[in-house]
C-alpha cells in the first residue's frame, strides 16, 4: 500500500544536507518531492507504506520530523470508508441515524431478576440487553460475576424477549466461549489495549464494542479499534465511558467532546455510556441527552430493579422507571435531529 510522508528539514539545513536527504530517500525506491518555504524547507515522500515506516528517516542529517499525512489507524479513518458505518448486531443496526439503546444491569444476576429488568428496558425503548458475566474488579474480593453460567441466563433471557445481548470478555481464552452466547463481545475499559484480546475477537466472527481506556488519548482508541479491524472484522463500535480525572466529583471525566472529534476522524459508530462516565444517578440522563446531541450512535446506561442489592455499580444504576424516562427524551431528541431508535428484529436468533 502506497503511503505519504512528509520530511521537515531543520531550519538551517544547508544545500548539501537537502540534496542527501533527496538521493537518500530516492536510493531508497521512495518518490521525493521539494517544496521551499519562507521558514522551512519539506520533502514530501510516496513509497511502500512498510519501508516507509520500517526505514529511519529521522536519522538522516537535516532533518528535524517526520510527519505522516495519513493517520496510522488506516481502517478505522474516513480515508479507508467516508461513508459512517452500520454494525448490525443481532438483526439491530447501529449507526448512520439509528440509535443503540444498550441497557441492562452492570451484573448478570438470578433469572428471575435478568428476565423482569429486561421486560422493564425493553418495553422503555431499549433494543440490547446488557449484563456482565465476567466482572474485572478492581479488588480480587469482590463479585466476579457467574462466568458461564452467567452467560447462559442472559442468553435465555434475550430470547425469550426477543433482544440481542451484549457482554464484557475479560480473557482471550475466554472469547470462544462468549462468542457462543453473545450478539456483541464487549472490551471493557481496562482491557482496551490488551491487544492479545483485540486479536482474538478480531478473529471472531461478533462485532465488537469498544470501550475508551480510562486513560487513552483517542488516537489510542482508535488504534486498538485497528487491531480489531485488521483481523478482518468491520464491525467495531466505540464506547466513550469517561476518562480519569483530578475532580472527584464524578466517577470519571465525561468527554462528550469526543464523538463530534471521532466523527470527524474515523467512519466507526460512538455511542457513550453516562453510568460509567458520572457514576450519578441523577447526572445520567442529562449527560445521555447531551452525547445523543453531540452526535452519538447509541447510549449504554446500568438500571437495575433494587439497586441496593446489586451484586455490582447499584448506586449508578437508573431504576427502570427512571430509564423510561429518559429513554423518551432520548426518542424526542433523536427526532429531533432526523434519527431514530433503531428497532427490533422481529425475532432475535441464537448467538451460537
Amino acid at each position: 500500500m502506497a503511503s505519504v510522508l512528509i520530511l521537515i528539514l531543520k531550519s538551517d539545513a544547508t544545500e548539501s544536507q537537502i540534496q542527501h536527504v533527496i538521493e537518500r530517500v530516492e536510493s531508497l525506491g521512495f518518490g521525493a518531492h521539494l517544496s521551499r518555504g519562507t521558514f522551512r524547507t519539506i520533502i514530501g515522500l510516496i513509497g511502500d507504506e512498510q519501508r516507509l515506516q520500517s526505514e529511519p528517516l529521522s536519522a538522516i542529517p537535516g532533518v528535524c520530523q517526520v510527519v505522516p499525512v495519513m493517520p496510522p489507524y488506516k481502517l478505522a479513518s474516513l480515508d479507508a470508508h467516508p461513508q459512517p458505518s452500520v454494525v448490525d448486531v443481532g438483526g439491530v443496526p447501529v449507526g448512520g441515524g439509528q440509535l443503540a439503546m444498550i441497557a441492562g444491569p452492570c451484573a448478570v444476576e438470578e433469572p428471575e431478576r435478568m428476565l423482569r429488568i429486561a421486560m422493564a428496558v425493553k418495553a422503555a425503548g431499549a433494543n440490547i440487553y446488557r449484563g456482565g458475566a465476567y466482572k474485572p474488579r478492581t479488588s480480587p474480593y469482590s463479585f466476579q460475576g457467574l462466568g458461564e453460567d452467567g452467560l447462559k441466563i442472559l442468553r435465555d433471557v434475550g430470547d425469550t424477549c426477543g433482544m440481542p445481548i451484549v457482554t464484557e470478555v475479560t480473557d482471550p481464552r475466554n472469547v470462544e466461549t462468549v462468542a457462543r452466547y453473545a450478539d456483541l463481545l464487549q472490551i471493557g475499559a481496562r482491557n482496551m489495549q490488551n491487544f492479545v484480546l483485540l486479536t482474538e475477537v478480531g478473529q471472531s466472527n461478533k462485532p465488537v464494542l469498544l470501550k475508551r481506556g480510562m486513560s487513552a488519548t483517542i488516537v489510542d482508541w482508535l488504534m486498538s479499534a485497528e487491531y480489531v479491524l485488521a483481523q478482518g472484522n468491520p464491525n467495531v463500535i466505540l464506547c466513550e465511558r469517561g476518562i480519569k480525572s483530578f475532580d472527584p466529583s464524578t466517577r470519571n471525566l465525561f468527554d462528550v467532546a469526543a464523538v463530534p472529534v471521532v466523527k470527524g476522524l474515523s467512519h466507526l459508530p460512538v455511542i457513550v455510556d453516562p453510568s460509567h462516565a458520572t457514576g450519578k444517578p441523577a447526572l445520567i440522563p442529562p449527560c445521555a441527552l447531551a452525547g445523543v446531541a453531540a452526535g452519538a450512535d447509541g447510549v449504554h446506561i446500568e438500571v437495575h430493579d433494587q439497586p441496593e442489592v446489586a451484586k455490582s455499580d447499584g448506586p449508578q444504576a437508573l431504576l427502570p422507571e427512571q430509564y423510561a424516562e429518559v429513554a423518551d427524551q432520548i426518542r424526542q431528541l433523536a427526532a429531533l435531529l432526523g434519527k431514530t431508535i433503531a428497532p427490533l428484529p422481529s425475532a432475535t436468533s441464537p448467538g451460537n
